[in-house]
């Protein structure tokens, strides 16, 4: 749910920690995207290597469940790093080194993968310092690399995390970064530390949303009443009510609001009008046969929905014009 925490479009300010946690320039990603999915890297296929100071891995993430017509705008690599206790000791004894207490975490692209006796062919995508003293999240753009493998069909041979240990690093330090499970990680704990591939893409449209359930809400029709002049009236949708809490994930419902009432003639300033609903209106006082004007949505706004799709993989999207902002007759 970190996504949705984070990204949705109804996410209250007081979130504003969990974005920034999530990555610097995640919410500006977000803005230019309507769909954020989350992969992990298929375990089976992890090679991890260490070399004196250096500790590499191979993470290979399935990216087959992104429709083909959705532009990828953004995709961010997800790395837990634990803080190293000994770490602050450490760097109190070794001032005298500008690198004292850090890490390099480096972030490959494979172009070719390797053959025997033969290292595989990368690219640098991103590269960091890091503190040992601090444990947190350390998001690394990986854009280049998913935009090649889903836009131009390049073949997908994974990335390659390379982390860079202190000349002077024991055992502890290595296991700073947290890039393979450990056997005695819990089955709770590791789904919270491993790491998370998350695309921003957009599929170049408002998306609609739609049913996958066969069977339709019942309809239960208002009972007629005085209307007094247009104004927004509060709706609570319950996703359960109308059967759609088995695939949709959070929010457990929103509130949409929606448009009723008269628009009289003549129509007032707070009415929010348009010249041809002014006319219009104006002609059925002398016409009837001329409808008045209707009070509709003026403004709308859109909500963010986490749900689970074909592959029961979990997906945030945006959908426009979900909630109603104003009304007015048109």
């Amino acid at each position: 749910l970190d996504l949705f925490t984070a990204y949705s479009a109804n996410a209250e300010p007081k979130h504003g920690a969990s974005r920034r946690a999530l990555g610097r320039e995640s919410e500006k990603s977000a803005s230019r995207a309507n769909t954020i999915r989350s992969f992990h890297h298929d375990e089976s296929t992890e090679q991890l290597l260490s070399h004196g100071r250096k500790t590499t891995q191979r993470f290979l993430f399935n990216l087959s469940s992104i429709p083909g017509e959705e532009f990828v705008t953004s995709a961010e690599l997800r790395i837990y790093r634990e803080q190293v206790m000994a770490a602050t000791n450490s760097r109190s004894s070794s001032n005298s080194s500008s690198l004292a207490g850090r890490h390099r975490i480096n972030i490959y692209e494979i172009m070719k993968p390797g053959r025997p006796l033969k290292e595989p062919i990368t690219r640098l995508l991103d590269t960091r310092l890091v503190q040992h003293s601090l444990s947190k999240w350390e998001s690394f753009d990986v854009s280049p690399a998913v935009s090649r493998w889903t836009a131009e069909d390049h073949a997908n041979h994974g990335f390659v995390v390379e982390v860079v240990h202190p000349e002077d690093a024991d055992g502890d330090y290595k296991k700073h970064v947290r890039v393979s499970r450990s056997l005695h990680d819990s089955e709770d704990s590791w789904p919270q530390m491993r790491p998370l591939l998350v695309t921003f893409s957009h599929d170049g449209k408002g998306h609609v949303l739609h049913s996958r359930q066969k069977r339709q809400a019942r309809i239960n029709k208002p009972k007629k009443k005085h209307k007094a002049n247009c104004r927004r009236h509060s709706l609570y949708v319950d996703f359960s009510d109308v059967g759609w809490n088995d695939w949709i994930v959070a929010p457990p419902g929103y509130h949409a609001f929606y448009c009723q009432g008269e628009c009289p003639f003549p129509l007032a300033d707070h009415l929010n009008s348009t010249n041809h609903a002014i006319v219009q209106t104006l002609v059925n006082s002398v016409n009837t046969n001329i409808p008045k004007a209707c009070c509709v949505p003026t403004d709308l706004s859109p909500v963010s929905l986490l749900y689970l799709d074909e592959y029961e993989r979990v997906i945030l999207k945006n959908y426009q014009d979900m909630v109603v902002e104003g009304c007015g007759c048109r």
